[in-house]
């Protein structure tokens, strides 16, 4: 059987311009393969559960066409092949928004396939029409030519319970995962693939499509999960079974850990690139808190505002100093994080103390008890106003204190903000992409 070629780590001092290139072949990392639970009984959850996934084969094989017969595997005719050059007087729906794991990229889904975007410089590198099939989710790895996608719109590429993954240098599907209801989300690492459905998340290897495990979550409609992405270890984080609550894998560990977030449902989660740090948002959308991922702590709570909000997207920067948080009210704001990270990856973040405060007014000091919570509450640093009501995806660029935005309706910004003062963020530039040509 053959079998997927997975990247090699991603080399930091690499060009972060450099188009998608071709992986090295290498083994992928399987550390966590023997530490996992057992496979679930086919039997217990019937509408949730995997049919038989299909390794890649060549085409034409047997095994490319049906690779198990007597499986409930859903068979559909093969997706035309993509047309990198049509062009369209008329801009497609955009259906899907997403970074790459290092932000250097964003990737499109839209009514009529897909895009690959550079984020600095600006520019398109991959274009694939399907001839009117609609892609929903594009997850990609890295600037690998692997990706995952999922169909979606009013004509889907592909079926909209199964994921795709797909090759862009051979510009075809190698591999897919079937299931009996509707895919939300997926997540890719080297070593694995993990699909999110209504209430399940299952975790594949990446390089047989092994089931290692599965998890019972709360109803996430959003498609709700996140993974670390750093060598040698492997946490994965979604909603749990109960509203507002976080579920922690530590795989590397054995080990789960439920946190009581929010008293409303779970509307967003992030982790730190390196795992250790877990941003959440709840459905009321004032708060955006952050947890140890280590034991749970609560190390701070930022305020995005007063009144209620839908956060469309969370975004930690690469040295854990700055938090950036867009929603619906079209501010992108940017809060400063105080938390000791320690000296080393293996210590355990800490809330930073607070600085000592001369005694200048003690006799006020019992109004801290009577004041509504969000006096006490942090709020942001620096602000870019957008229009609202559209979606916003944020993350932080390559360049020192910039922001980078990506909206539904087709814009792509690069501000920079002021540590020192704060206030409203400097744009950089701002492009349409749906007017660009990848």
């Amino acid at each position: 059987m053959a079998t997927l070629s997975i990247p090699p780590d991603p080399n930091p001092d690499s060009d972060s311009n450099l188009p998608i290139e071709t992986p090295t072949p290498t083994p992928p990392l399987l550390e966590e393969a023997t530490e996992t639970e057992p496979e679930p009984d086919p039997e217990s959850r019937p509408d949730q559960e995997p049919t038989s996934p299909t390794s890649p084969s060549p085409p034409g094989s047997p095994s490319a066409e049906n690779p198990n017969p007597s499986s409930q595997q859903i068979q559909t005719a093969p997706p035309p092949l993509p047309n990198s050059t049509t062009a369209s007087s008329q801009p497609p729906a955009l259906l899907h928004l997403s970074f790459n794991q290092d932000y250097g990229c964003f990737a499109v889904g839209t009514s009529t396939g897909f895009m690959v975007y550079n984020c600095d410089p600006f520019r398109g590198i991959i274009n694939r029409d399907f001839e009117g099939g609609g892609v929903k989710v594009v997850e990609m790895l890295f600037r690998c030519n692997l990706l995952a996608l999922v169909g979606g719109g009013p004509t889907p590429a592909f079926p909209q319970n199964k994921v795709m993954i797909w090759d862009d240098h051979q510009t075809r599907c190698i591999g897919e995962l079937s299931f009996r209801t509707e895919v939300r989300s997926v997540r890719l690492r080297r070593d694995r693939v993990i699909v999110v459905l209504d209430q399940k998340i299952f975790v594949y290897n990446f390089v047989d499509f092994k089931l290692v495990h599965q998890i019972e979550t709360a109803p996430n409609p959003r498609g709700l999960c996140a993974v670390s992405q750093h060598q040698g270890q492997l946490i994965l984080v979604c909603p749990g079974g109960q509203k507002g609550q976080v579920r922690i894998e530590h795989y590397g560990a054995r080990r789960t850990k439920f946190i009581m977030a929010h008293d409303s449902r779970i509307a967003c989660l992030v982790l730190s690139q390196d795992g250790r740090l877990v941003a959440t948002a709840s459905t009321k959308g004032t708060l955006v808190r952050i947890f140890s991922t280590f034991d749970g702590t609560l190390l701070q709570e930022v305020r995005r505002g007063a009144d209620r909000a839908e956060i469309y997207s969370v975004a930690f920067s690469r040295n854990m100093q700055w938090l950036a948080v867009s929603s619906d009210k079209g501010t992108v704001h940017v809060f400063s994080l105080k938390i000791n990270m320690g000296s080393t990856p293996n210590d355990k973040p800490r809330p930073a103390p607070e600085p000592s405060v001369p005694n200048v007014t003690p006799a006020l000091s019992f109004i801290k008890g009577v004041l509504p919570k969000y006096f006490h509450s942090e709020w942001s640093v620096a602000q870019f106003r957008l229009r609202e009501g559209s979606q916003y995806i944020v993350a932080f660029g390559d360049q020192k204190n910039t922001i980078v935005i990506v909206g539904m309706d087709g814009s792509f910004y690069r501000c920079q903000f002021d540590p020192a003062t704060g206030g409203e963020m400097m744009q950089l530039e701002c492009h349409n992409f749906l007017k660009q040509e990848a």
